[in-house]
């Protein structure tokens, strides 16, 4: 009897987060890690039921890398916010064992609203989709830099 042939394992992908007050944006690498495409705004309503949901996402999408993004000043210093989120991925470090990197978000939500803007979306979808498209922002620019340091 012939052994079954073993099946390939899904190729671990990383996790982008935008995380508010209010909603937390993901977005997810391809399979390659080339380009990072927006998943769907988490509503946060408790920390268990945040974790809960990010714990489906994880496993659905085989993740083995966070990236955080990180809210800094414009001039570059750290604010209250950030120590709240420096705490957010220390928590998701211990909760889930994975590599979480914070990541300067610094205008990635202007950014993302200037896309959505030139997309011609109205207010409406813009601000449904902002956190979606910050957090796809933050992936991309992890990854684009991951990139270019290993071509160097």
């Amino acid at each position: 009897m012939k052994e079954p042939e073993p099946q390939p394992q899904p190729h671990p992908r990383t996790m982008g987060l935008d995380v508010g007050s209010k909603t937390i944006g993901v977005a997810v690498s391809d399979p390659l890690g080339i380009t990072a495409q927006g998943l769907e705004t988490i509503r946060r309503r408790n920390k268990r039921q945040d974790f809960e949901e990010l714990e489906r996402l994880l496993r659905e999408y085989n993740v083995q890398d966070i990236v955080v993004g990180y809210p800094l000043r414009l001039s570059g210093s750290e604010g209250v916010q950030s120590e709240k989120i420096r705490q957010f991925a220390d928590e998701l470090r211990k909760r889930f064992q994975r590599n979480v990197h914070l990541w300067d978000e610094r205008l990635t939500s202007s950014q993302a609203n200037r896309i959505l803007r030139e997309a011609d979306l109205s207010i409406r979808k813009r601000s449904q989709a902002v956190d979606r498209m910050a957090a796809v922002l933050i992936l991309q620019s992890w990854m684009d830099s991951r990139a270019i340091s290993n071509q160097l």
